[in-house]
């Protein structure tokens, strides 16, 4: 692109690298930077700053915090005999969203898928055993989303949970098969929540 220029050509090149984001996108979001206020535009390039400085894993749920524990995990209100399983952050806030389930949570930060090579040791899944063997969890719910990883990685770690006196629910089917639970309304899944049922 001769008529741009190298810091243009960088941008734009950075943003299509974003996941969802083609090339004219790109372009799109390069001049939208140009044409707003310095103020603005240094204001998101400090934003991506800060989380990329301040955004950890909680030490306990693996959900996002910037502090040792995050918000869930800290509070006191919440139902610690119940500890609902999820693949990533954003299933854990499209649950927190639908306002019907008050317990813990643990985030998987992926889900087992042999062919893309994510093994069982590259997820939290160890962490999760320990926490369920230490805690005192009647229940533990597998939420993660209705597709064949997801459903082998919630057989996976019933197997692995299976000698603990801990009853294993699942969501109830009311979310479609294939489908992911950050793009599941809210009613969808506060009827999957509340009708779940032993895996």
């Amino acid at each position: 692109m001769p008529e741009l220029t190298q810091s243009v050509v960088t941008l734009i090149g950075e943003f299509a690298k974003l996941p969802g984001i083609g090339r004219k996108s790109a372009e799109r979001l390069t001049y939208h930077v140009l044409r707003v206020h310095k103020n603005e535009a240094l204001a998101l390039a400090e934003a991506i700053r800060a989380v990329k400085e301040n955004v950890r894993y909680c030490s306990a749920c693996y959900n996002l915090a910037e502090e040792e524990l995050c918000d869930i995990c800290k509070d006191s209100r919440r139902d610690r005999d119940v500890l609902c399983v999820v693949e990533q952050p954003r299933d854990l806030i499209a649950l927190e969203q639908a306002g019907v389930y008050r317990g813990l949570y643990h985030v998987l930060l992926g889900r087992i898928a042999p062919l893309e090579g994510i093994n069982p040791d590259q997820l939290t899944i160890d962490a999760l055993v320990e926490r369920v063997r230490s805690g005192r969890f009647k229940e533990v719910i597998m939420a993660t989303n209705p597709t064949v990883e997801g459903d082998g990685t919630s057989l996976h770690i019933s197997n692995l949970l299976g000698e603990f006196p801990v009853q294993i629910t699942r969501l109830a089917r009311g979310i479609t098969t294939g489908s992911v639970l950050e793009f599941a309304n809210k009613e969808i899944l506060a009827d999957a929540m509340s009708g779940r049922q032993k895996f």
